[in-house]
């Protein structure tokens, strides 16, 4: 019996490795397209983290890629140093406000879009707005911003020129400069370039609920906002769950609804600078302006451990509370 079976393990094992290799030979190109997700991944994700040594080391750039490794260690200096920076409360607040306030006005907005164009029945009409809607999100933030000096300017901006012919202002207002406009104005452009992108996946979302739920709920008699309230929102809910786990993980940097740093940096000037500096704009300038590679290091890689701990945080706190969850 024995000497049976090892005759035929090695038969079972060519067997196996033959079907591997015409189910590998069948999906060939899923292969190549998960192999080239996963060599861009390597080159861009996780051989920059290297990197992260900088934060802890005395690194000059006139070390370069070796002074990596060879610098000087100085453990948690340059934590130390932004904590107790006089610029630490500024920056905190404007980037937690900016986010929240983001999380608040613009990731329900492409909720309540695809909802009001899941009940629209002209299929010409629903099929103009929503490529209408989601234009913007190609265009970039640059063209956002130069769109935004020609409508908001105070001296050429059409918004101010409406305005003073109107009688509602005797002067124009200083949009892009105030402090006081700065977060309204980001959240705004934020909200008008990224709405019609997320609508599409929670068009998605409804589209995979069973249509004969809602011809039961119409025979049954309930209007359309109780087919919207027990049948759309919650066969939307792990959709709206994922989503809004992964906005609260990336709150730091408000990537999922609209770049933080880019609409600061571009937007950002000298005289709104108590409500446009956050921690991004204010790394990016120590780091290449002043040069300090370490420092702004240390100032990422702080954001980045704050942003892990939201993710697992905010997943845990929807998985007790929703039953839905990321992972």
């Amino acid at each position: 019996m024995e000497l049976q079976t090892q005759v035929r393990s090695p038969g079972t094992g060519g067997s196996r490795q033959s079907s591997l290799w015409k189910r590998f030979k069948k999906q060939k190109i899923l292969h190549l397209f998960v192999g080239l997700g996963m060599i861009y991944l390597l080159i861009f994700a996780y051989t920059p983290m290297f990197g992260i040594l900088m934060a802890f080391k005395d690194y000059s750039i006139s070390g370069g890629i070796k002074g990596i490794f060879t610098s000087d260690w100085v453990g948690l200096r340059y934590f130390d140093e932004f904590v107790h920076d006089y610029q630490f409360g500024k920056l905190v607040r404007n980037t937690l406000v900016l986010s929240l306030l983001k999380v608040i006005f613009a990731f329900p907005a492409p909720i309540l879009l695809a909802i009001m164009l899941n009940e629209v029945k002209h299929m010409a009409f629903k099929r103009l707005v929503q490529t209408i809607s989601y234009l913007p999100h190609f265009i970039s933030w640059v063209v956002v911003v130069g769109v935004s000096y020609a409508f908001l300017s105070a001296d050429v901006g059409v918004v101010n020129k409406a305005l003073m012919a109107m009688g509602f202002t005797d002067e124009p207002l200083a949009f892009l400069t105030s402090p006081n406009y700065f977060w309204g104005l980001a959240v705004g452009s934020a909200v008008w370039k990224e709405m019609g992108w997320w609508t599409i996946i929670f068009l998605a979302a409804i589209s995979g609920i069973s249509p004969s739920l809602y011809e039961a709920a119409e025979i049954d008699g309930a209007g359309r906002l109780a087919r919207i309230r027990y049948i759309t929102l919650p066969g939307m809910k792990g959709t709206i769950v994922v989503v809004l786990v992964l906005t609260i993980g990336s709150i730091l940097g408000g990537g999922l609804v609209g770049s933080n740093f880019e609409q600061a940096y571009l937007l950002g000037n000298s005289i709104n600078n108590p409500t446009s500096e956050i921690v991004q704009t204010y790394a990016f300038r120590v780091g290449l302006s002043d040069g300090r590679f370490s420092y702004a290091a240390a100032i990422d890689l702080i954001q980045s451990v704050i942003s892990v701990a939201l993710i697992f945080s905010s997943n845990y706190i929807a998985k007790r509370v929703s039953g839905s969850s990321l992972f």
